[in-house]
């Protein structure tokens, strides 16, 4: 449901996480709103400290809150610190989304992510499809947090009247990105593992099993640009997804990948490796149908990234070409 607009200009807006991927997305977005970004960094506010949160508020007094602050990892760390990851994401959206009430914020978006959808939903996965069956189990704490958070904004909405909205984004890649190797998602993954063999000048790259698998990629501006749109125009229980609307396969990916960094090699499927879920894709029709609609082509934007990627790698490697 489509609300009355809010109007962000000369509101103090609060960005949480605003040094992540997404906060960072979101504050440069922001800028053109001819509002008051209002950010702290972990040194000098922990989230996760309910008394310390709170007094932070009470002090600047946002308008509207944005909650990109999660603790966020890959399969590995969720396994190994599930206290962390269940614990201190229900402390982080409980302390801002408490706090927000406590000193009337007049709105807030919470941002999830697109797993806390059970782990057989049907594809595309609606926004309906939540509890609705068993989650992936290697980031179940996660999931369960970012649930959490949902049903807080939800809430707030029910008993006390609060225009706090969540939103729940797809794979996002862009500037900020994790490429560490052991830890990173599999767009980052690819490119750090493509520009290293266009370095080492060896003849292929491999990837995991058939490269059938489906995956859906949205560069981390258009994610800020829905959350600013949604901020604006959305108003309504029920979260958002906030997708491209479209999928490739890993294969596809690693073409665009191989072709941004100039790799002239072969790509070698290992077809010992798992495929993984065949396709994960979620629906953004909701969002769309609002009027909404991403910008970045994906080809364009991982050209963007790589070259971003070649940057913060500190332009040890010129681009030749």
């Amino acid at each position: 449901m489509l609300g009355e607009p809010f109007n962000l200009s000369g509101k103090r807006i609060f960005v949480a996480g605003h040094r992540g991927m997404v906060g960072s997305a979101i504050v440069r977005r922001l800028q053109s709103e001819n509002c008051t970004i209002l950010s702290v960094p972990r040194e000098e506010l922990d989230l996760k400290n309910q008394a310390a949160v709170m007094a932070w508020f009470e002090a600047e007094r946002p308008d509207a809150v944005f909650v990109a602050a999660a603790k966020v990892g890959g399969i590995l760390a969720n396994s190994s610190y599930p206290v962390d990851f269940i614990h201190g994401n229900i402390q982080i959206a409980s302390n801002i989304i408490g706090a927000s009430h406590q000193c009337d914020v007049e709105k807030l978006l919470f941002l999830g992510s697109s797993c806390i959808y059970p782990k057989f939903a049907p594809q595309p996965i609606e926004e309906t499809a939540l509890l609705t069956g068993q989650l992936e189990p290697t980031n179940e704490w996660y999931a369960v947090a970012k649930i959490a958070g949902i049903k807080m904004c939800q809430a707030y909405r029910r008993q006390y009247g609060r225009d706090y909205i969540s939103a729940m984004p797809t794979n996002l890649y862009g500037p900020g990105d994790n490429f560490d190797l052991q830890s990173s998602h599999v767009l980052p993954a690819i490119i750090r593992k493509t520009h290293e063999a266009k370095l080492a000048g060896v003849e292929s790259i491999e990837i995991w099993g058939t490269g059938t698998p489906r995956r859906e990629f949205m560069h981390v501006d258009d994610l800020a640009d829905a959350c600013v749109f949604l901020m604006k125009n959305y108003s309504d229980d029920e979260h958002v997804n906030a997708g491209s609307g479209s999928d490739v396969t890993i294969l596809e990916l690693t073409e665009m990948v191989k072709k941004a960094v100039g790799f002239e090699g072969e790509i070698a499927r290992d077809l010992s490796k798992p495929d993984g879920t065949p396709r994960k894709l979620m629906s953004s029709d909701k969002l769309l149908a609002m009027g909404w609609a991403p910008s970045t082509k994906l080809e364009e934007g991982i050209a963007a990234v790589y070259q971003w990627f070649l940057r913060e790698q500190g332009g040890e490697h010129e681009m030749h070409g």
